[in-house]
Parts: structure tokens; sequence; C-alpha cells
């Protein structure tokens, strides 16, 4: 009997009505001889409310009582459901991250996943029942709760596949797949049928928001084909497979973007072996993601490092970034917090080599100045200032006939 592992989002289960909407289709895919795992966020923007609610009693949030708060909201929905199936027939059973066996490391609000113990939902689904099971949340070595970070339901639902040789992971959300640009800024935008894994990866570390990319590395490591789909059609959406088997790959499959990132330069650094090292070596020793990555030819014996950081770690990163400057001879940090990144992807950019040259004259064209440029195999990013990037996504579009 095929198993499939479905994951509904914040939207999917935002309130009655869609639980029992999601509640009826868990049972539709039962009747066609499936068995299921259903992993659930939180209702709406119920992690959000309760991060707000954070905000105001404490300023401290110590990570440990953070993810202890969070985790209450995949409780409710996986309970709900579970109830909502129960109406319907169908046997059911909730469980926490750290019930179904989710074992993470001890980095609070950010853990990564260390090992899945599956036995629970092994026996729930050898009892004829639908495992629903709690995303984004597991327990650490230290046996602490843990959360995943944004995102994280999508892990936990591949996570579960890959230990449950599931046959496929459906991740349902609130749009109808993976579409070549944000349809909100290019209407023409056409949604994907398939892309590879190499190439989600891409789109989801350069904007693309359908999926988070640490479960689009967990799928492509263990093998985990995707589907996502609309929560509210049903129609087929779009699979993440291991290769696109067609014979021609197109060169460019999509134009993403992303305004979510802040740009810091460490000014007239020495050019001497060791200070990117102790620079970057403090970011990491943060759990900063450092995006982008640029240093200037060495002119005089100095040189400019400049690299972008997740604005939420912008004033973290500014902080070292000046606490270091003096220490290594630097004459300053300076920080741009108004910028965007728009990128290329395609596998077929693998064997056209004027795919940079034409992004370059189209954004050049549009009077779009780039700041600062990153690649590879398949992927081309440009930053660009904030308010160029709609423009730069919409005329790029169009550049490279992708609607």
């Amino acid at each position: 009997m095929p198993l499939i592992v479905q994951k509904f989002g914040g939207t999917s289960v935002a309130d009655a009505e869609r639980i029992r909407t999601v509640a009826d289709h868990v049972a539709r895919t039962r009747a066609h001889g499936n068995q299921v795992v259903v992993v659930v966020s939180a209702m709406g923007k119920t992690t959000d409310e309760l991060i707000r609610m954070a905000s105001e009693v404490s300023k401290s949030q110590p990570g440990r009582e953070m993810d202890m708060l969070l985790t209450s909201g995949e409780r409710v929905s996986m309970a709900l459901l579970c109830m909502a199936l129960a109406d319907l027939g169908v046997k059911a059973a909730s469980f926490t991250g750290s019930q179904a066996g989710i074992i993470t490391d001890t980095d609070h609000t950010r853990a990564k996943i260390l090992e899945v113990r599956g036995d629970r939902l092994r026996e729930a689904l050898a009892g004829d029942m639908v495992p629903v099971v709690a995303g984004f949340q597991g327990v650490s070595t230290a046996r602490d709760v843990t959360t995943l970070g944004r995102g994280g339901s999508d892990t936990t639902a591949v996570a579960l596949a890959a230990a449950l040789a599931a046959d496929f992971c459906e991740i349902y959300t609130d749009v109808s797949g993976v579409f070549n640009a944000d349809p909100r800024i290019v209407p023409a935008a056409r949604k994907l049928e398939r892309v590879s894994f190499e190439e989600m990866l891409e789109i989801s570390s350069s904007g693309g928001r359908v999926l988070a990319l640490r479960s689009v590395e967990y799928a492509r490591n263990h093998s985990v084909e995707l589907h996502v789909r609309s929560a509210f059609t049903w129609e087929p959406g779009t699979w993440v497979v291991r290769e696109d088997t067609r014979m021609e790959q197109p060169v460019v499959s999509a134009v993403t973007h992303d305004v979510s990132e802040a740009k810091l330069t460490v000014a007239g650094v020495p050019d001497k072996p060791g200070i990117a090292a102790r620079l970057f070596r403090g970011l990491a020793d943060r759990s900063i993601n450092v995006d982008m990555i640029e240093q200037n030819t060495s002119i005089e014996g100095t040189t400019d490092i400049s690299f972008t950081v997740p604005k939420e770690d912008f004033e973290v990163s500014r902080a070292m970034a000046e606490a270091l400057a003096p220490e290594v001879g630097a004459s300053g940090v300076f920080s741009d917090t108004h910028i965007g990144t728009v990128s290329l992807v395609g596998a077929g950019m693998k064997t056209h080599p004027a795919v940079a040259a034409q992004m370059f004259e189209t954004l050049a064209a549009e009077g779009i100045n780039i700041e600062m440029i990153s690649t590879s195999s398949i992927r081309i990013s440009c930053v660009v200032a904030q308010e160029e990037v709609e423009k730069a996504v919409q005329a790029l579009h169009s550049s490279f006939g992708l609607g």
C-alpha cells in the first residue's frame, strides 16, 4: 500500500472550516488505498501572535522558553485535525515532534534534525491509523523541546517521509505550485510542472518562498520526491525530483527576488591572510548565515569586504564587524538595509554562456545599477537597490521569454 506524507501549512488549517476540509482530503486519500501521515503547522498567524506576546512580556526571551511557547501552536492544529478525522470515521492519533521521534541538536529556535525514530508512527500505521504530527518541532539530545526555525514544518514532513520510506511527500500551501516568478509582481508568471532538486535549492535560497531551503536539502540528500500543491484547489502542482528528464532543459527556469537581506562592508582592510577568516568565523559562531561575499582587488595594500546577511541578523552582524574593525586595522564599517537580490535560475545555464551578458544588458537598459554579483553553475544573482527589484524581475522575466 503506498505511503504518502502530507504537510498542511498555516493557511490550510487557519480555521475550523479549513481543518474540516483538510480532514476530508486526508480521508479521500485513504479511501484511494493509501496510507497517510499528516504534518501540520500552527493555525494561520498563531506563531506570529505568540512571538508578539513574548515580546510584550520579555526582552530577553530565552531560547528554551521560546521553543516551549512556539510549539504550542502546532499542538492545537494536530489535536483539532484528529477530532475532525474522527467525525469522518478515520482513526487518527496526534503526536508532538518528540513523540514522533524527531531528535535534534541543542540549538534552540533553529535546531537541526539529527535522527528520526519513527517507531510510534509505524505502530500507528500498522494499526490502520493516520498519525498527525506537529511540524516545526522536535526534542534535543538534552531532552528539551526545540523548534526548527521558519519553514520547519516542511523539514519535518520531508524528514518523516525519508525515515518512513514514503512514496512521496505532498506539501500543501496557499499557492498552486512553484512559479517561474512571483505572480504578484509578474502576472504572466507560469507554474512549473517539474523542477530538479538543484534548481529548487537555488530558487529557495534566492527568494522563492514556496519551500523552505532546509526541506529541499533534506529531500535531495534522502531522495524524497516532493509535490507542491494548493490546499484550496487540489489541482496538480509542481514535482520536485532528482533530475529533469526532458531532453532539452530550459536555459532559465525562474526569476527570483529577495528583499530580506542587508549589506555590510568592512572597508580599508589590510590585505593579508587571516582577516576574512576571523570575520566570517565570528559570524558562523553566532549561527548567522552569510549569503553573498565580495572582496575588492587590493589597492595600496588594503581591500574592502562586502557581504549580505538576513535582516534579522543585521544588528548582531554589524556590531561584530564594528568590534573587529579596529582590531584588524580596517578604516570603518558601512551598511545598507535597502537592497534586494534578483536571480536567474536554470539548469540549462551550464551550457549557455550568454546568460550573464543578457542579464546585465537587460538591467542596464532599465537603468538599474548592479552593486554585487554572485554565481553558481545554475544561478546568477545581482544585488540592486530595493526600490528597483520589482522592475528588474519584470524586465528579466520578459527578456528571457518566461511568460
